[in-house]
């Protein structure tokens, strides 16, 4: 059922169609009647991110390349759903796995978030994982290069606002995660 603020889709045509990225052009009628042409939008899958503690309160980190800033940079562990991943959950312990060759027994949904409402379709999935314990080598795919970073929970907190953490989602999965931690203080 919509409302009084939803756009109608004219037409519809894919400008890129790849296993990485999908660029939809579409062509819209506003309510009022104004015509919105082109309008692109990012196609991704469901992603998932996971704040995954030590019994000791210390984050499991990932510090990775990224190509569209040119830095390295720490981030959580994080990835797509893939077609083999029955829930979320599921993709959260496996990609937790591969990147750091850590897992759990104790995984929570915190949250979802959407990466960008005006321009992406997908929503992601925020997890936090209690009692990790180390059970694995990585196993990596071809374009990751990855070092595991373990920090303290207080030390990731208190440099927060230095940067340490740069993905939106990351620093939101991790409010999530202090939230249902009960280390958020609301006065």
């Amino acid at each position: 059922m919509g409302n009084s603020f939803d756009w109608v889709v004219l037409k519809s045509r894919h400008i890129v169609k790849d296993r990485w990225i999908s660029v939809r052009s579409d062509t819209c009628q506003m309510p009022n009647g104004t015509i919105v042409d082109p309008y692109y939008v990012l196609e991704y899958p469901t992603w998932v991110n996971v704040v995954a503690l030590t019994k000791n309160q210390e984050v499991i980190l990932v510090k990775q390349y990224r190509h569209s800033l040119k830095k390295t940079i720490l981030e959580l562990p994080s990835g797509a759903v893939e077609t083999e991943d029955i829930l979320p959950v599921e993709a959260a312990k496996r990609e937790l796995l591969e990147e750091t060759g850590y897992t759990s027994n104790h995984f929570i949904e915190t949250g979802i978030l959407s990466p960008n409402p005006a321009t992406h379709t997908n929503l992601t999935h925020c997890f936090l994982a209690t009692d990790v314990e180390r059970v694995a080598d990585l196993k990596l795919d071809f374009t990751e290069q990855i070092d595991v970073v373990i920090l303290p929970l207080e030390k990731l907190i208190k440099n927060i606002d230095n940067g340490i953490l740069l993905q939106t989602l990351h620093i939101s999965s991790l409010f999530f995660a202090l939230k249902k931690l009960d280390k958020v203080q609301f006065s």
